[in-house]
């Protein structure tokens, strides 16, 4: 079977074409599966193989509230719904004990559910070669939590200029420099930053997934740029946020999921409460089978309807969506 290469460089080449040679041992191995020659039949059979895992991060029951959403009762309606397994935010988490995160990895166990994404925040988009350093810091901390709560993979940012967003933020993305510096010296920082701690996770074993979350990362070309810069190394990951395009999602994320690893998916119950999209996971659902995506999905539920109920519609719309 051949590895459509497209733009791809060396290193999501590689991962590609690991995925896909797995996938062609399992078939060698088993003479009940036998990939047909037709390019459409091969993709269903493909899609049918590798199901789409559908998990739900703990952010879609709290959107940064004064009270947390505990994470254990996530862990709980994870199981009671369906999904596969449960993306932590790292802010939303009680404490740091070793106690408190084995508790949530034996939660998680004992419900057969996976725990494969911690998302954290950081920002290296900052002049100051000190604040840097300690948002690097930050993550290489976080890398020891993802280790110990058995998380394979942490959602990075790029970060943005401090106190440059303006009224209309969230429909152009546009975010002008601080004085006396250019974006080029943001993606700079961005790539030596995230080279310090791409250090750490190879050791460790853990994939830092860069987001298109706003800030630097709204312009594609940057998001791409940075990527490439550190696609060498085997613990550079890419995660793909459906509702973080400018504009119409559907062409940017074609275009990027070629690099995904994970992608999470934006849904708005009840309005959202930052901004509001209509999103087609139809149309995302066909764009992922067309690149062979058989990653995880995680839910990001941001509407304002309570999420007891719109994190279920939410599942049945995604499951139906990839499914299909």
């Amino acid at each position: 079977m051949s590895v459509p290469l497209k733009d791809y460089d060396a290193h999501a080449s590689r991962r590609k074409w690991l995925k896909k040679a797995g996938l062609l041992t399992a078939a060698s191995l088993s003479p009940s599966l036998i990939l047909p020659q037709d390019n459409d039949a091969k993709k269903k059979v493909l899609s049918n193989s590798l199901p789409i895992k559908l998990i739900v991060s703990t952010y879609s029951y709290w959107h940064f509230e004064t009270k947390k959403y505990p994470i254990e009762k996530v862990i709980e309606n994870a199981a009671q719904i369906g999904f596969d397994g449960v993306e932590i935010l790292h802010r939303q988490m009680e404490n740091e004990t070793v106690p408190y995160m084995n508790h949530l990895k034996r939660m998680a166990f004992e419900r057969g559910l996976a725990l494969p994404f911690l998302s954290i925040h950081q920002n290296f988009v900052e002049p100051d070669a000190t604040k840097r350093k300690e948002h690097i810091e930050h993550t290489l901390k976080c890398i020891k939590l993802a280790v110990q709560m058995g998380i394979p993979a942490i959602r990075m940012n790029t970060g943005s200029w401090e106190g440059k967003r303006t009224a209309n933020y969230y429909e152009t993305g546009i975010q002008k420099p601080i004085d006396g510096y250019s974006d080029q010296d943001a993606i700079n920082w961005v790539i030596d930053s995230m080279g310090e701690c791409l250090k750490e996770a190879e050791k460790a074993g853990i994939l830092l997934c860069l987001e298109n979350h706003w800030g630097l990362s709204t312009n594609i070309d940057y998001l791409e740029k940075i990527y490439k810069a550190l696609a060498s190394s085997p613990a550079m990951g890419l995660n793909l946020d459906t509702g973080n395009f400018v504009g119409e999602p559907y062409g940017p994320f074609e275009r990027m999921i070629p690099y995904a690893d994970i992608i999470q998916a934006k849904t708005y119950y009840g309005g959202g409460e930052v901004y509001d999209k209509d999103m087609d996971y139809d149309r995302f659902a066909r764009i992922m089978r067309d690149a062979n995506f058989t990653g995880y999905v995680s839910l990001e539920m941001e509407g304002k309807e309570d999420p007891e109920t719109a994190v279920p519609k939410s599942y049945e719309m995604l499951r139906k969506a990839f499914s299909a």
